[in-house]
């Protein structure tokens, strides 16, 4: 009898553990550690509009991409120049609306391909965390799964040209938070329960960062936080101080919009401007222990991405950029591969599934393609509704965010592909 109540234990450990996993496959932007990386096997190559498991019409608009923790999706909204931002609870498996909480925020001025609705939440197992930005506060608001107020911070104003956009992530039961700004700037931690300030770090101002941080990880040593910007290019952080271990701040001459991806030792990052003059800085890592500067690895200045992040696995690492010319580099040398124009605009940026990239065009079209040193493209769906958002995949589905839609696909074999 004991042995079975061993077992019976042992069955539950597991499925408790699964659970887990399950729940913590996508729950910040890009997913886990924000390397746009899933290991689903039950995600289509091809696919037509029967094939969705559901379509939900949203409330107002928005560029945020979902975040999942269960069975329920987060994702934000807004009513534009109403004002407002509308937090959202959607049920995975049907596709309904669970829940609605609006929270004020008050209409300014912001780039014409902005949104009010930018910033993706991060969630962990017991609240949600939701960033919204104004000219005269930065507030983080965390909120309960079934949509309760926790606890509010206002980190003081927030000079941006081109308005909103850092997303926060949570890492060590701390919500961590980039505020670089073009005024007075900082990152910061926040106590997950309670909301109070871990720690705060001042940073230089230059051009307002939107890049959300990752989480470096070396062999044998321990792990620092990695952020980007103009002022301080890449740079990493000791998670439980805000100590500053080494920065490399020669890597941008230019905005930096998107996040940094890890690949072994290397870190990538990019910068630009809607004029141009965009660059991808690829830097070699230092132990952060060690207190020992990274190094210049390479560059890219052809076809670079602005404002898409880029997504590396195994040997290569594809660079997609803003006008859809798509970049095959081997990861650890700079090695183009391939350099080839997929067409179209994109602001989301592509994630892996199982061999494949996803990525969806500003009007809405998902492109896949072969995740490969050779270039070919495998599908493109139309989705006919504008788009700025990064795709999420848990649960075995993906959901794709357009500006007034969220659908769901996947969730069966890939051998029942459709062609």
């Amino acid at each position: 009898m004991k042995t079975v109540h061993r077992l019976l234990r042992l069955i539950a450990c597991w499925a408790a553990g699964s659970s887990l996993l399950f729940a913590q496959e996508w729950t910040r932007f890009r997913g886990p550690n924000g390397a746009g990386i899933s290991p689903a096997k039950t995600i289509p190559t091809h696919w037509a509009e029967k094939d969705f498991n559901w379509k939900l019409d949203l409330p107002g608009t928005g560029h945020s991409s979902p975040v999942l923790w269960g069975d329920r999706i987060f994702l934000t909204s807004t009513g534009d120049q109403e004002g407002g931002l509308y937090v959202l609870c959607v049920g995975a498996r049907d596709g309904r609306l669970a829940w609605r909480r609006d929270l004020p925020l008050t209409p300014f001025k912001k780039h014409k391909f902005n949104s009010f609705a930018a910033a993706t939440p991060a969630v962990d197992r017991d609240r949600l965390y939701i960033v919204r930005t104004e000219p005269e506060r930065y507030t983080i608001t965390a909120l309960t799964h079934e949509g309760q107020h926790v606890w509010e911070r206002d980190l003081g104003p927030f000079a941006a040209e081109n308005g909103c956009g850092p997303s926060p992530i949570v890492y060590q039961d701390k919500v961590i938070i980039g505020n670089e700004q073009d005024g007075p700037s900082f990152i910061t931690a926040l106590d997950a329960v309670t909301g109070k300030t871990v720690w705060q770090t001042p940073r230089k101002s230059a051009k307002a960062a939107y890049s959300t941080p990752c989480v470096y990880e070396p062999k044998g040593g321990k792990p620092a936080l990695i952020f980007n910007s103009q002022a301080h290019g890449i740079y990493a952080v000791e998670p439980q101080t805000g100590t500053i271990l080494w920065e490399y701040d020669q890597a941008f001459d230019k905005r930096s919009v998107s996040s940094p991806v890890v690949a072994g030792e290397i870190i990538f990052g990019s910068c630009g401007s809607g004029g141009g003059g965009n660059l991808v800085t690829a830097i070699r890592a230092r132990d952060p222990g060690h207190l020992r500067k990274p190094e210049l690895a390479y560059q890219l200045k052809t076809s670079a991405p602005y404002v898409p992040t880029s997504v590396a696995q195994g040997d290569f690492v594809w660079l997609w950029s803003d006008a859809g010319i798509v970049s095959c580099l081997h990861a650890s040398t700079g090695e183009i591969r391939y350099q080839e124009r997929v067409g179209g605009n994109f602001f989301g940026s592509p994630v892996w599934v199982d061999g494949r990239l996803f990525a969806i065009s500003t009007s809405g079209e998902v492109v896949v393609l072969e995740a490969s040193d050779k270039f070919k493209v495998l599908h493109r769906h139309p989705l006919n509704d504008r788009c700025h958002t990064t795709p999420a995949v848990a649960g075995g589905r993906m959901l794709l965010r357009t500006e007034r839609h969220l659908f769901s696909v996947g969730g069966k074999s890939r051998a029942d592909d459709v062609d």
